[in-house]
């Protein structure tokens, strides 16, 4: 059964140490490498820790299988017994459904779920499968750790290797091909550990790997049939059609009596009450035109002249519309004369400024003549000086 896969693991663990053991020399009564051998022992010891620790969650996992187990091989056996009726009126209240704590748990939280949400008319749509699931499973196998125990020992296997390549590396030394060859020994005892290590360390991550999927995957098989299996034979259900349908209709006759009595009231004092409604409008009517006849006269008045007031208040509204309106014309004549004064000024002074820079070059030039005429005075007179 693959429950039971797990003990491969001892078998194969007492292999492995044995052959390692027996190429250290320890059967054999060769020359026994203490370092290479510690080396050795202490990774087997960490696996074996690793191991031990998986196979108390596996121990857990396979008793809540068995009582899944059970618990689907019983509800099959009492469903038949009792002619293929709902199982729920015998389970609703059992405190013992399941040896596991875990199980019986969550099967109360869902018990409770139930009691709360049932109603006059029908019952919960909640399923067994949100209480008891993969993640319960996955908890009493403590995946959380497992799913890392492979990873784990492909990690020590090559951590083996590198120490091992250390050691050797580090002991080997020399300068000729004689101290090279009497430092070979060495380096090949820390090869050896190099190569051991990483033999067993991914051995025993593949082994692992296959046996904890193996017993995760029979779990999920195992909880699927029992579900499968509850709601078949004790999943709490609502009322039955023909049930509602009885409901509805003794609803619906309590209710055409009740407009039926209604009715009967209704129309035994239907004419008293229109005669008495009748009597009250004309009664109210007539004391209204006469309380209010004066009323009315100076009301059609007051409007008349609230009418001629409005009249006169369209007219003068009228005329001021045209009087803005004129104002309007008013300001945009100003505003295009104002336009073209600015361009004409613009105009005045790009011409101002020209005259202002031939001004300027005349000047300039003038300046020029008058130092080129003295200059030429300075030297005449000098000449005639002479």
């Amino acid at each position: 059964m693959k429950s039971k896969l797990y003990y491969v693991l001892y078998l194969l663990y007492a292999i492995v140490v044995a052959f390692v053991l027996y190429l250290n020399g320890v059967f054999t009564g060769e020359e026994i490498s203490v370092v290479n051998l510690s080396i050795n022992v202490g990774f087997l010891l960490v696996i074996g820790v690793v191991f031990i620790i998986s196979s108390v969650s596996f121990g857990r996992l396979n008793r809540v299988i068995y009582d899944l187990e059970d618990a689907t091989i019983r509800l099959q056996k009492e469903y038949k017994e009792a002619g293929r009726k709902n199982l729920w009126g015998n389970y609703k209240n059992n405190d013992k459904v399941f040896e596991e704590e875990a199980l019986q748990d969550a099967f109360d939280k869902y018990r409770l779920r139930i009691k709360g949400s049932m109603t006059r008319r029908g019952g919960s749509n909640c399923d067994l499968g949100e209480y008891i699931n993969e993640d319960l499973l996955d908890r009493a196998g403590m995946n959380y750790f497992n799913s890392g125990v492979s990873g784990t020992l492909t990690g020590l296997g090559i951590l083996g290797t590198f120490l091992g390549l250390s050691m050797g590396m580090g002991a080997f030394s020399g300068d000729d091909i004689f101290s090279i060859s009497d430092n070979v020994g060495s380096l090949l005892s820390g090869m050896k550990v190099a190569f051991h290590t990483s033999v067993y360390g991914i051995f025993f991550s593949l082994v692992f790997n296959v046996v904890y999927r193996s017993l995760m995957s029979d779990a999920y098989d195992v909880l699927h049939e029992f579900l499968d299996a509850f709601r078949q034979t004790a999943q709490p259900t609502a009322l039955k059609e023909d049930e509602n349908a009885a409901t509805m209709l003794v609803y619906q006759a309590g209710m055409a009596n009740s407009l039926k009595q209604m009715l009967e009231l209704l129309k035994g004092n239907a004419m008293e009450q229109t005669a008495g409604v009748e009597r009250i409008v004309e009664k109210f009517t007539s004391q209204m035109e006469k309380a209010l006849e004066a009323d009315f006269k100076k009301l059609g008045s007051v409007l008349k002249s609230a009418g001629e007031s409005q009249a006169a208040s369209a007219a003068g509204a009228a005329e001021m519309v045209e009087a803005v309106t004129a104002l309007v014309e008013v300001n945009r004549s100003v505003q295009e004369a104002l336009a073209n004064v600015m361009e004409r000024q613009e105009v005045f002074a790009g011409e101002l400024m020209e005259q202002k820079k031939m001004l300027a070059d005349m000047c300039s030039d003038m300046s020029d003549e008058i130092s080129s005429q003295i200059y030429t005075f300075e030297q005449m007179r000098n000449l005639y000086e002479k």
